[in-house]
């Protein structure tokens, strides 16, 4: 009976030990990195089917799995990009971040975030109806204006004398008032406006060329001291290389503000 009762006992252990390893082995017992981002097309939108891709999507699924991690998405408010990173609530923000920017309270961005290499080039670009009669900053006085809270879309707006601006949630949120006629502009990315303007629903809108603001340059933020940014400069690096960056470039319609060459950026 003794021997019997030692026999189930061993079963029962081993039994167990499998089921501890099959677990171990579905969760792949890897490393997981989180990362914020809100709604942006091209760099980070649902498709028609409801995932999520984008350059920004696709690029940093290729760095992080490349580097062993899981990817996980947390869509977050923008104005609120530095309290969840600073939390622990996302480990980085890669969402076309404008790193050549500073912030209302005047503070360089560089001095709240390191910053990786910048990857994409970008603009601060002015959207209006086509029939809005806006052309120069001039115009823009007494007008309302949109831009995402927190955002260098903000910032910039902010510079038109006289105009009044709002803060809305999203970017997106502003291309809607602007379309409905509650606001005079908005103040966008210009990778983002050049996705919607001038097509379907914002047929109407286009951007206000003369109204664009100096070049400024995306790159991914994480917190100040984060080993994971000399490993993502690394690896875009070798994606640059292998023409991975160039490809999705072409695939997200945005090659040309690609950055393929990070020499000058090395320290």
């Amino acid at each position: 009976m003794k021997n019997a009762k030692r026999s189930l006992s061993l079963m029962l252990a081993i039994l167990m030990t499998g089921v501890a390893l099959l677990a171990a082995g579905c969760s792949g017992g890897g490393k997981t990195v989180t990362v914020g981002y809100t709604i942006y097309e091209p760099m980070n939108y649902t498709d028609e089917g409801g995932e999520l891709v984008g350059f920004d999507t696709e690029l940093s699924k290729k760095v992080f799995e490349a580097l062993g991690y899981t990817v996980v998405f947390k869509e977050i408010s923008w104005d609120a990009k530095y309290t969840d990173l600073a939390s622990g609530n996302i480990d980085c923000i890669w969402n076309g971040f404008t790193a050549n920017a500073s912030d209302d309270d005047g503070i360089a961005r560089s001095e709240k975030v390191d910053f990786s290499y910048n990857y994409m080039e970008n603009r601060q670009v002015v959207v209006a109806k086509k029939d809005s009669g806006i052309a120069t900053a001039e115009d823009l006085k007494g007008k309302i204006g949109e831009a995402e809270s927190g955002s260098a879309g903000e910032t910039y707006a902010k510079n038109f004398e006289g105009a009044t601006v709002k803060g809305v949630t999203k970017q997106t949120d502003a291309l809607l008032e602007v379309n409905a006629g509650t606001a005079d502009f908005a103040v966008l990315d210009a990778q983002l406006a050049k996705s919607y303007c001038g097509k379907g629903d914002y047929a109407n809108l286009a951007v206000v060329e003369a109204l664009s603001g100096e070049v400024e340059y995306y790159a991914v933020g994480f917190a100040k001291g984060s080993e994971l940014t000399s490993a993502v400069n690394e690896q875009f690096e070798k994606l640059a290389a292998d023409g991975t960056l160039a490809s999705l470039g072409e695939k997200y319609g945005v090659r040309n503000s690609v950055v393929t060459d990070f020499s000058d950026q090395k320290k």
